[in-house]
């Protein structure tokens, strides 16, 4: 039925409920022949006349036009937006269960927009879970939606991050291209940025290390036209990304310098210091000598991040860089103070980011000369990376692992951690 008729039917019911004939409803405002067009569905009523009809038939507007009461609407809109805040604040798990018991709620099926809203953020909840397959189910049935140009480019930037975190990169790839590989491309906006910005990553981790450094410029460039500060901080940051993967780590540096200095003038607080920890990261990786004003710019995001609804995960990942700062500066004490605190954050869907909390807490046992508790560590990281799919990512981190488990005299453990880097790289 289309809305049209779906309003008249309502119109209809609450009329004979209420006893009312046509042309009692009708009168003296409107023709009861004009009633009964409505009714039919063969004509709209304007926004006037609804509100007219809701008042005669001592109804909410809200009822007529969706179905639901206003407090219903009232209900919905604010489970919605406990949902928001559950996933904002890092509470995935519980996020999730709120956007499905919304989904779940009959009275959400006439509201188009709020329906899509629930669906959305449902999708975000599965990914934020690790559920990557079921999120990419959710905004693949979203894309058969009739959307609006905005909705469609958020649906295609989680549909693109999910393929490529999902390490399937030619579906990442076809995903952003079909929005921006078309002539002439649309006009850049900063939704489009970023859909680029996410595309970007998975022509880097894809390999195609040529077209990303290419694109990256062009995309910078278009931040620049644009003169937003949204579209230049995600532009900036993952030209960074793909700079430091071709060896240019200065360049790098410098367009993570340029995004946090954004972030300070522009950005919410608790995105300034994920700006400031992904800064902190890059400097400490180029320049350990600079380890004391890496560790003064740490203490000062995990500050900032505590006082803001940041997740637990940000929160997690900021005590993670200080356990490595302390690490490099040879405070084992410290950074096994750091591990702990940031293990006890961690939520248990980020896998890969506690393996790697769990490698530094070993690092720093060893340093301790605890090597019974550096090896409960590793072990620990082994147990952390043995579900996660294949990708450069988990390599790297079983590349790590082999490492330290060699220097701890684990032979054996070493050479099996060596071949599931390999075997993650694809060799």
């Amino acid at each position: 039925m289309t809305t049209s008729d779906l309003v008249g039917l309502r119109i209809k019911t609450v009329r004979r409920q209420r006893g009312l004939s046509q042309a009692q409803l009708a009168h003296p405002e409107l023709s009861d022949s004009y009633v009964s067009l409505i009714e039919s569905g063969k004509r709209t009523p304007t926004p006037a006349v609804l509100e007219l009809l809701a008042q005669k038939l001592d109804c909410s507007l809200s009822y007529l036009l969706n179905g639901v009461t206003a407090e219903q609407m009232e209900d919905i809109e604010l489970s919605l937006g406990y949902a928001r805040l559950a996933l904002e604040n890092g509470e995935v798990i519980e996020a999730r269960t709120r956007f499905a018991e919304l989904m779940a709620n009959h009275n959400l099926a006439g509201l188009t927009s709020l329906r899509l809203d629930a669906e959305y953020g449902l999708a975000l909840a599965l990914e934020a879970c690790g559920e990557l397959a079921e999120a990419i189910a959710v905004l693949r049935r979203l894309q058969t939606e009739e959307l609006d140009a905005e909705r469609r480019i958020s649906i295609a930037i989680a549909l693109c991050r999910c393929y490529r975190l999902s390490d399937r990169l030619s579906e990442a790839i076809k995903v952003g291209e079909a929005i921006l590989g078309v002539s002439p491309r649309p006009t850049w906006t900063d939704g489009l940025v970023e859909l680029g910005a996410t595309l970007l990553g998975a022509y880097l981790y894809s390999g195609d290390l040529l077209r990303a450094r290419q694109f990256s410029a062009e995309l910078l460039n278009a931040a620049d036209m644009l003169g937003s500060p949204r579209a230049i901080v995600a532009a900036c940051w993952n030209a960074a990304v793909v700079a430091q993967n071709t060896g240019h780590g200065e360049e790098g540096l410098a367009f993570l310098e340029r995004a946090l200095a954004i972030q300070s003038e522009n950005g919410q607080p608790r995105n300034l210091a994920r700006a400031r920890v992904a800064y902190a990261v890059e400097k400490l990786r180029l320049h350990p000598e600079a380890v004391d004003e890496v560790r003064a710019m740490l203490a000062r995001a995990e500050e900032e991040l505590t006082q803001t609804s940041a997740s637990t995960l940000d929160r997690a990942n900021a005590q993670t860089e200080l356990a490595r700062t302390e690490i490099v500066a040879g405070n084992f004490e410290l950074a096994v103070q750091h591990g702990r605190a940031g293990v006890e954050l961690m939520p248990k869907t980020a896998r890969a980011q506690e393996a790697e909390t769990h490698l530094l807490l070993s690092r720093a046992y060893g340093g301790l000369g605890l090597l019974p508790e550096a090896q409960e560590e590793l072990r620990a990281v082994s147990d952390w990376l043995l579900p996660l799919p294949d990708s450069r990512q988990v390599a790297g981190m079983w590349y790590a692992a082999a490492e330290s488990m060699e220097q701890l005299g684990d032979t054996e453990g070493s050479v099996a951690a060596y071949h599931r880097a390999l075997a993650c790289a694809g060799l």
